[in-house]
């Protein structure tokens, strides 16, 4: 589960990539079909760059109002929605009021994913990150140069990169959606099986966290000997003296 879910993270940030790109690409073709001066390409750039900026002043309150995942599976579908705009954008004004959207969408997926990251996963994850981001700034130019030359034109290459962020959009519904402690509620007052089945698998879930924290901690302590893993919960140990161990430990 927390491979799948790192791999959802990465996947995002080369969708958070794609349209970084796609514009200066497509700007050749389009301010010649728009009958427009080269410079105009900084209106469009700078709507979404203050787009990105009020979207990440304010995402942390988002954040804790919606949590990461709502954050990121709406702000993916809304920069989906805003290429999808690009491609039909017949004048300049179009494209600045799709800019909004796009600067909006990419600076809340930027902020609540980075976040996420560095509150569960390690530097080097975080590193790896920032590499799918650039692996999406790579490819949005090869994107755009098979379908440009042919009649869908520069329209092409956005409605590829929508269809793409639309992908990702689901996934991270799919993943990241459903409050584990309410679903599990829920299923105990209807279907104890299934509620058992269902703390198992959060319990292996949990399993897995504390196992690549263990690795993590021997990794960069490797002169320190290591016990087996033991805590309130396990065996006959009431879970009760979680509040009086965390509280020790604070």
């Amino acid at each position: 589960m927390a491979a799948l879910l790192l791999i959802v993270i990465y996947l995002s940030f080369i969708g958070l990539g794609i349209p970084d790109s796609l514009f200066g690409t497509a700007w050749p073709a389009v301010y010649a079909e728009f009958q427009l001066p080269i410079s105009f390409a900084s209106f469009v750039s700078v709507t979404i760059c203050c787009g990105t900026i009020v979207s990440s002043v304010m995402s942390a309150k988002i954040i804790r109002l919606l949590g990461t995942n709502k954050v990121a599976a709406v702000s993916t579908a809304i920069t989906a929605a805003a290429l999808l705009g690009f491609s039909f954008s017949e004048n300049l004004p179009a494209m600045c009021l799709c800019a909004v959207p796009l600067g909006l969408g990419a600076g809340a997926i930027d902020t609540a994913l980075n976040n996420y990251v560095a509150l569960h996963y390690s530097a080097r994850v975080m590193s790896f990150l920032h590499c799918f981001f650039g692996i999406g700034v790579t490819i949005s130019p090869f994107i755009l140069s098979q379908v440009i030359g042919g009649k869908a034109g520069w329209r092409g290459g956005y409605r590829i990169a929508f269809i793409i962020q639309l992908a990702i959009t689901a996934l991270l519904a799919c993943t990241l959606g459903a409050r584990f402690d309410a679903m599990l509620r829920s299923a105990q007052a209807r279907d104890m099986a299934k509620a058992v089945l269902l703390d198992a698998l959060g319990s292996s879930f949990v399993e897995a966290g504390c196992d690549g924290t263990e690795e993590e901690i021997s990794a960069r302590f490797p002169a320190l000997h290591r016990t087996d893993r033991f805590s309130p919960g396990y065996g006959d140990l009431p879970l009760d003296l979680q509040p009086a161990l965390c509280a020790a430990l604070d």
